[in-house]
C-alpha cells in the first residue's frame, strides 16, 4: 500500500455511518434517477419569464420582447435587476443574500403572518438543506449534543447530525392521532436523554409532514411552542410544503406565526424556519432556493451565524431571485395573474386529487391502511407484510420493507421509499409513496392499478 492511497475503512466513520442509516442504495438510486425525471414537472412560466431576463437583460432591449413576455414580468425583471450592480446577476451578492430580495421576502413572510418581519433575520441559502447543516454546526458541539427529532423523519436531519457526531434523541409521531406530536411522549424522551446526560439543544418539527402528509393542528403547535420555551430548546421548523395542503380543515400556519399569536416576543423562543423552491406549486427543485429566518437568537449569536453562512460566500442568484418571486407572486390586476393563478390551483387541485385517490385505493388492500393526505407531496401507507414474507427478507439479509420496495420496483418499475430509511421499524411495515401531479387522470389510474395488482399478487405469493 502507497502512503497517500484510500480504503473505505479510513474515511470519516461518520459519513460511513450513514450508509447503515440511508437503507438501501438499490432502491436509493433507482429512485434518485425516476425523481430527478418527475420532480421538476411543476414549473411556474410567469417566474420562468422573470428568471429568462435576468439571465440575459439584454432581451428587455429588444422589439420583439414585449410580445414573448408578459408586461408583468418585464416589469418585475427591471425591479429585481435594479437591486444589483451594473443590473448584472452573474457576480457574487451580501454572503446573507441580495438585501432588496431579503426586502422582498421579508415583506411576504410578514403578508402570510400577519407580524411584522425583519429582512436582517432572513439567510439566503441553496435549498433547505444547506441551512440545517449550517443549524447543526452551530449547536453541536460534541457527542454529548442532541437534537429532538421525530420518527419518522427526513432523512436530511438526521444524517446532519450524524456528520456532527451528535446524540439523535428520537420522539415518535403517533399514527392514530394523524401523526401528531405526542407532548407526552416528547417530554419522556427529552427526560431519557438529559438522564444519560446528553445535552438537548433543540426540537426539530416538519409541518407539513414528511415523509407522513400531516398538517398539525394549532393547538398541537401552540403545545410545542410552549414545550420549546419551557425547556430552553431551538425549534427548528421546517415548512417546505407550506402550499401543499389538501385538508379543507387545515391550514399553514408557521410556528413563528403561533408564537407570536401566543404573544411571544423575540426573546422569548429561539427559532429557525425553513423554506424552499423545492416544493409548493413550483417544483423548481433543481434552482437550489431557499431561505432560514433566525428569530430569538441575541446578537453575538446572530454574528456567529453569519459566520458559518458566510463559508459559502453567498447562494445561488438564481435561486435567491426564484425565492422571491415564490414570496410575492403575481398579484390581482397583474397581467400574468391569470395564468399564474389558473397553473398554481391546477398544480394543487391534481396533487389533491392524487392523494385521495391513492389512500382510498390502498385502504382497499389486504393488510393496508392509510391515514387521509393532508398536505405535503406524500402519503404513509402501514402494509403488515405476511411472515413468510418477513422471513424471505430475513434469508436475504433485507429489510422486509426494503425487500417489499425492490419487488415492486422490479415488478412494475413503481418507487417507493422504505419506511425503515425514516427511522420507522414496528411490526407492520410503511412507505412513502410520493404524490405525483398528472395532468390527465388515466397516468394516475395506471400507476395505482399496477401497485395494486403488484401487492395483491405478492401477498398471494407469501400467504401464511
Amino acid at each position: 500500500m502507497t502512503p497517500c492511497a484510500l480504503t473505505v475503512d479510513s474515511l470519516n466513520p461518520k459519513v460511513l455511518a450513514l450508509a447503515d442509516h440511508l437503507g438501501d442504495n438499490a432502491i436509493a438510486r433507482r429512485a434518485q434517477c425516476i425523481q430527478n425525471e418527475i420532480e421538476a414537472e411543476p414549473e411556474s412560466h410567469p417566474f420562468r419569464e422573470v428568471l429568462a431576463l435576468c439571465d440575459y437583460p439584454h432581451l428587455l432591449e429588444q422589439s420583439g420582447t414585449n410580445s414573448l413576455f408578459s408586461s408583468g414580468a418585464i416589469a418585475r425583471a427591471r425591479e429585481i435587476l435594479d437591486l444589483f450592480p451594473g443590473r448584472a446577476t452573474g457576480g457574487y451578492s451580501h454572503s446573507q443574500g441580495t438585501e432588496g430580495l431579503r426586502d422582498i421576502i421579508a415583506a411576504g413572510i410578514a403578508a402570510r403572518d400577519n407580524f411584522p418581519c425583519n429582512a436582517d433575520d432572513i439567510f439566503l441559502t441553496d435549498g433547505a438543506a444547506p441551512p440545517v447543516h449550517m443549524m447543526m454546526h452551530l449547536l453541536i458541539r460534541d457527542k454529548k449534543d442532541g437534537i429532538l427529532c421525530p420518527v419518522p423523519s427526513h432523512s436530511l436531519y438526521t444524517s446532519a447530525m450524524l456528520l456532527q457526531g451528535a446524540t439523535l434523541v428520537p420522539y415518535f409521531l403517533d399514527e392514530s392521532r394523524g401523526w401528531g406530536v405526542s407532548m407526552s411522549d416528547l417530554k419522556k424522551q427529552l427526560d431519557s436523554a438529559r438522564s444519560m446526560g446528553v445535552f438537548v439543544r433543540g426540537l426539530v418539527v416538519i409541518n407539513p409532514g414528511n415523509p407522513t402528509g400531516h398538517v398539525l393542528v394549532e393547538e398541537n403547535q401552540r403545545e410545542i411552542v410552549d414545550f420549546c420555551r419551557n425547556e430552553d430548546l431551538v425549534l427548528l421548523a421546517d415548512e417546505v410544503y407550506q402550499e401543499n395542503i389538501y385538508a379543507d380543515e387545515k391550514g399553514f400556519h408557521s410556528f413563528k406565526k403561533i408564537a407570536r399569536s401566543m404573544g411571544y416576543g423575540e426573546g422569548d423562543i429561539s427559532l429557525v424556519s425553513f423554506h424552499s423552491v423545492s416544493n409548493g406549486y413550483y417544483g423548481e427543485c433543481g434552482r437550489r432556493g431557499g431561505y432560514m429566518e433566525v428569530t430569538g437568537f441575541n446578537s453575538d449569536v446572530k454574528k456567529q451565524v453569519y459566520k458559518v453562512v458566510s463559508l459559502s460566500s453567498c447562494s445561488n442568484i438564481s435561486g435567491q431571485i426564484l425565492m422571491s418571486l415564490v414570496m410575492n407572486p403575481p398579484q390581482v390586476g397583474d397581467e400574468s395573474y391569470a395564468s399564474y393563478q389558473a397553473e398554481r390551483d391546477g398544480v394543487l387541485s391534481s396533487f389533491a386529487r392524487c392523494a385521495e385517490a391513492m389512500v382510498r385505493s390502498f385502504n382497499g388492500l389486504e393488510g393496508v391502511t392509510c391515514s387521509e393526505a393532508e398536505g405535503a407531496v406524500f402519503v404513509f401507507p402501514s402494509v403488515r407484510l405476511p411472515k413468510k414474507a418477513v422471513a424471505a427478507a430475513e434469508a436475504s439479509n433485507t429489510q422486509p420493507d426494503a425487500f417489499y420496495a425492490l419487488r415492486l420496483l422490479e415488478t412494475t418499475g413503481i418507487v417507493v421509499v422504505p419506511g425503515s430509511v425514516f427511522g420507522q421499524m414496528h411490526g407492520t411495515w410503511h412507505f412513502r409513496c410520493t404524490v405525483l401531479p398528472h395532468e390527465e387522470k388515466k397516468t394516475m389510474t395506471v400507476i395505482i392499478s399496477s401497485f395494486v395488482a403488484f401487492h395483491r399478487a405478492f401477498m398471494e405469493e407469501f400467504r401464511d
